[in-house]
């Protein structure tokens, strides 16, 4: 068939449209990933758990929300690079930095974390204090502490934390958890220990106790106020960030580790792909060129080929893997070069046969009466005929090899630096994520490995009319 007239036989069905849209999509997605996307963001960021730090761990998506019979807490992040308020004491001075935060929550946040970067001081290091302000008027000193003196032999200008910020997980401070105590005393005359508050001190910072002495949440307007103190008239700090963390993130949730599900998901679609594509053209090409070696020459060749196809067929692929993992280490090329190995002998058998039919035929016979060279007669005359049912096995091969490198994943032996769709299952699987309930861990990756198998399923289907003519359309 003429390609034209091919492309109009795969989109006369309904199953060709629909395989050729979702295709379409899925390519599209993975350019824009590839475009997007650093190439080295398994290690630099998905393996990286400083990027995560101010992520809610294992919370569901935000659209959830809607579905929700309470009302979610939104992430927030608020940052400041300019204080709120400046007052000089001769060459030093005082910034304020005020982070506002509004609570409208049904539940109280999974955390409150601070930040800050660029710090930069000629002779005394700044020192800051950062209290949280609540809407009945009660404050909270969650954190005193001195930026880090000059270093033996250092000169000035000093700088601090302009490589990597500054972070403090405040619920998860002793000394916050007893101001906070101390906090709940004062002004509600509730009496509950420092050591009691630690498991959730979130709840207490954002909450007041009913009659019965139970923290509820409290709306309202939170202010985390930064206080900086600042020696010298060139001092400077560059930014300060307070973390709300959220009960609810993103388009997809997060992991336990607090990692963006969908952006761990979006750059395993390339990857599928690539890998699914790769593998399948390496395996087709091999299968078909010893299937049409095999069939055309006969003889030894055909003994050897056809004997090594079928000892391979026979060679239990799990173990093997397992193998070269413990030996070589879980890497995705090594996955990706042993499905390609063991892939080939049943397309080179399926060849063989039509090529032992194609062989006597007059056109053929013909080419060889000629002198045709045997490279000649096995491109011009016989693949022609194979090409159909070698297009159609392309197609079948890429879901089938993205299913078995996601399951080789799920078991384990994937490589754990890049998120492909079957390591984040597995993720999810080792961590509990099925018995715990986070369903969007599992679900999301799940899904995405199905639509992939029925997009290419679905155009397989449509190649059907191409390679029996018989269920073409008039």
């Amino acid at each position: 068939m003429r390609r034209r007239s091919l492309v109009r036989e795969v989109l006369a069905s309904t199953a060709g449209k629909i395989g050729v849209a979702l295709g379409v999509i899925l390519i599209a997605a993975s350019i824009l990933v590839v475009l997007v996307v650093p190439w080295d963001f398994g290690p630099s960021r998905w393996s990286n758990p400083s990027v995560w730090a101010d992520y809610p761990k294992a919370v569901p998506p935000a659209w959830t929300a809607v579905l929700a019979a309470d009302e979610p807490v939104e992430h927030q992040v608020i940052e400041a690079d300019e204080p709120s308020e400046s007052t000089a004491r001769g060459d030093a001075r005082v910034d304020v930095y005020d982070l506002v935060y509004e609570h409208v929550a049904d539940e109280a946040p999974t955390f409150l974390s601070f930040s800050l970067a660029d710090v930069t001081y000629l002779d005394r290091p700044p020192s800051l204090s950062v209290t949280l302000l609540r809407p009945d008027g009660a404050e909270v000193p969650l954190l005193r502490t001195t930026i880090r003196g000059p270093r033996p032999g250092e000169e000035p200008p000093f700088e601090r934390h302009d490589e990597t910020p500054l972070r403090v997980l405040l619920t998860a401070e002793p000394e916050v958890a007893q101001a906070t105590s101390e906090m709940l005393a004062e002004t509600f005359g509730v009496d509950i220990p420092a050591r009691v508050l630690r498991d959730d001190i979130a709840a207490a910072l954002f909450g007041a106790p009913d009659e019965n002495g139970e923290l509820q949440p409290l709306p309202g307007t939170y202010t985390t106020q930064v206080r900086v103190a600042l020696a010298q008239p060139d001092d400077d700090l560059g930014w300060v960030r307070a973390v709300v963390g959220g009960t609810v993130f993103g388009l997809l949730g997060t992991d336990g580790s607090g990692r963006d599900l969908a952006q761990g998901l979006a750059f395993g679609l390339p990857i599928a792909l690539i890998i699914g594509l790769a593998a399948a053209t390496v395996s087709t090409a091999i299968g078909t060129s010893l299937g049409m070696l095999s069939g055309y020459k006969g003889g030894r060749v055909d003994l050897v080929i056809q004997r090594t196809a079928d000892v391979i067929n026979n060679v239990p692929l799990l173990p093997l893997l397992i193998f070269f993992v413990v030996v070589f280490g879980a890497q995705l090329w090594l996955i990706v070069t042993l499905l390609v190995l063991f892939s080939w002998p049943g397309l080179t058998i399926l060849v063989r046969s039509m090529v032992l039919g194609l062989s006597g035929s007059q056109e053929v016979e013909a080419a060889r009466a000629l002198g045709a060279p045997s490279t000649w007669v096995l491109r011009k005359h016989i693949f022609p005929h194979t090409a159909p049912i070698v297009f159609l096995q392309l197609i079948f091969f890429v879901p089938a090899i993205i299913l078995a490198e996601a399951g080789l994943s799920f078991l384990g032996l994937g490589d754990p630096s890049l998120p492909t769709w079957g390591q984040i299952l597995e993720d999810g699987f080792r961590t509990g994520a099925v018995f715990l309930g986070y369903w969007w861990w599992v679900v999301s990756p799940g899904l995405l490995i199905v639509l992939t198998a029925v997009t290419f399923m679905l155009l397989a289907l449509a190649m059907e009319p191409v390679v029996n003519p018989r269920l073409r359309r008039n």
